[in-house]
Parts: C-alpha cells; structure tokens; sequence
C-alpha cells in the first residue's frame, strides 16, 4: 500500500510529461468514472502533462461526465509510449484489451484496482480488496482539496455503480465518507443516480422484459438463470451496454442467493454475469472458468452450448452450497 502522496510525487518527477489511463474492456460505472476521475485530476492539477484515456466505447449514458464523449481513444499507435501508464478497475493484464500493450512499452507502470482477484500486474500495485469502487480508492489517493468539480462527478458515477447505489454489501463507512465529500463539492448526485443508473431506453426495457419472462429458477428456488441469444440482440437492436443491470434485477427476485445472466458474443460463447445476495461467493466461481471479480459481483466467458454452461457453473455452486446435487 502507498501512501496519498504518492501518485502527485510520480506525476512530479522529472521526465514524466505523457501519461496514458486504460481501463477494463467492455467498459462499465466504475471504469469509465475512475478513468475520467483520473483524467480531470490529472488535467487540474498537472496542467503540463498530456493525458490520454484509452477504453473501448462507452455508453453514452456517461456523456454528462465533462469530456467523455471526446478525449476517450480506441486504438494505440506503434509508435506512442507514455511516461507513466495508469491502469485501472482491471483485475488483470488480459482485463485492459487493447491497452495491455501499454505495459511492456512503458518504464513506469501503476495498477490501481479493487478486485479479489487482482494480479498485481505492474510495477507499481495499490490494490485495496476491501474498497468498493476503484473509485473509492482514488478518494483515498486524491488530495481532497485538489479534487475539482469534473473529478467529483466521475467518482462519484464510479461508486453509485458498483454498489448499487450503496446497496451492495462492499458499501463501507468508508464509502458513505468518500460519496459524502463528493457531494460536497456541490455535484448534481441525485441526476448522477437517476440518469446513469437507474433511467433505461425503451429498447432496454423491452431486452429486460425479455429476460425475466424467460428467466428459469433451480435449486429450491435459490438460484436463477437468464440467458440472451445473439440473435434476440439482433432483433432487438441492442448491444451488450444496453444488457446492464440485468442480472441485478434478476438477483432481487424473493428468496433467490444467486442469479446468472449470460449473452452470446459468438458461437457457443457467452459472456457470464454472476451476483449474490449472502453467502455465495462469486468470484471463486467465475475464477474457475478464468474470469474473477467481487464477492457479491463477479464474470466470465464461456464456451459451450447453454445446457452445459449451466451445469458447470451449478456444479461450482453445489460446492459452496454444500450440495452434491
């Protein structure tokens, strides 16, 4: 663990003139908010350095975050090589995408991240399982009084999304105190909640109605399934940003511990969402199929045809459950 000081003396050392963000792919709340946090941050307090943000397309519900929808690149030059790579919300090296490249090309490297199963990945590694957002941790890291009104709504974006806004169980005293401080700075956090979390398009409405009507339950009842093809995307024109908060609509169901929501990427390929209620833990799960996450949130990919992706995973859930079944 470093100290607060830590990421401003790197910023300040001599030579460090271009510094590159990267977040996860398929880019969610808390990437998109810590990558800008970082980005605004940086650009206020540092204002010499030329910072560039790489991340896959974003949806446009973050568009309200200032810049969001015109400094984020999608492609990495040959030839670029930044002073100090910053990665973010990745649990691995594989996590970055396109950006991973990053990592051998640049002397100075940083991992900033939340999750269990973190790889420690590059030179420099704060990796604090216990926070909720990574945008909780850059609370910690950012100077308080050096936090500007740009950096405060992408934190505070980044932590409503991956506490469910403040219901997940990694919502801590600590949290309160981060999400509090950010509302101080005068930010609009009720239009933050509303619009990026909980407001959908039609279309989502239609693709969630569509999940739940053929959602399947198993295990007494405790455990529920949702999956959607590649070809109900297509009809319905979505993509798979307009499939978020499927599986935590579907973990809210009465008397369920576990919902897993899966969406075709490719033939006999799904991408797995996993969530829990008490006692399941996920991140084990999605870790056995090469995947990881939280406690309560977890992911993977997975090949096979329906019926087997679900009976591999309800193998790794007897385990826990205590069931032979």
């Amino acid at each position: 663990m470093m100290n607060n000081w830590d990421l401003d003396m790197m910023l300040n050392e001599e030579g460090t003139t271009v510094v590159a963000i990267a977040g996860h792919v398929r880019p969610d709340g808390d990437c998109v908010g810590s990558c800008m946090a970082l980005y605004h941050y940086i650009r206020d307090n540092y204002p010499d350095k030329k910072v560039d943000v790489f991340l896959e397309d974003i949806s446009s519900k973050f568009y309200y975050i200032n810049k969001a929808d015109s400094i984020i690149k999608h492609s990495i030059t040959d030839a670029y090589k930044p002073d100090l790579f910053i990665a973010i919300d990745s649990g691995d090296k594989e996590r970055l995408g396109f950006a991973a490249c990053l990592l051998e090309r640049t002397d100075n490297t940083l991992n900033i991240d939340h999750h269990i199963s973190n790889t420690n990945f590059a030179k420099l590694n704060w990796v604090k399982p216990d926070a909720s957002a990574a945008c909780e941790i850059l609370c910690e890291i950012f100077k308080e009084e050096a936090i500007g009104y740009d950096t405060a709504v992408a934190l505070f974006t980044g932590i409503i999304h991956d506490t469910g806004v403040f219901k997940h169980s990694n919502t801590t005293r600590s949290t309160f105190n981060a999400a509090g401080m950010l509302v101080s700075k005068g930010i609009p956090s009720t239009d933050i909640i509303n619009d990026s979390f909980f407001q959908k398009t039609y279309i989502q409405n239609q693709i969630l109605g569509r999940a739940l009507l053929e959602s399947v339950m198993f295990y007494d009842k405790k455990c529920i399934f949702s999956v959607v093809s590649k070809k109900d995307m297509d009809f319905y024109g979505v993509a798979s940003a307009d499939l978020d908060g499927i599986v935590n609509q579907l973990v809210v169901t009465e008397g369920v511990e576990l919902a897993i929501f899966m969406y075709e990427i490719g033939v006999h390929q799904y991408k797995v969402s996993l969530r829990s209620n008490k006692y399941i833990d996920v991140s084990k799960i999605a870790g056995q199929f090469g995947g990881g996450g939280h406690v309560r949130a977890a992911g993977c990919t997975m090949h096979g045809k329906v019926h087997d992706v679900i009976n591999s995973i309800s193998n790794a859930i007897a385990a826990q459950m205590g069931n032979d079944e």
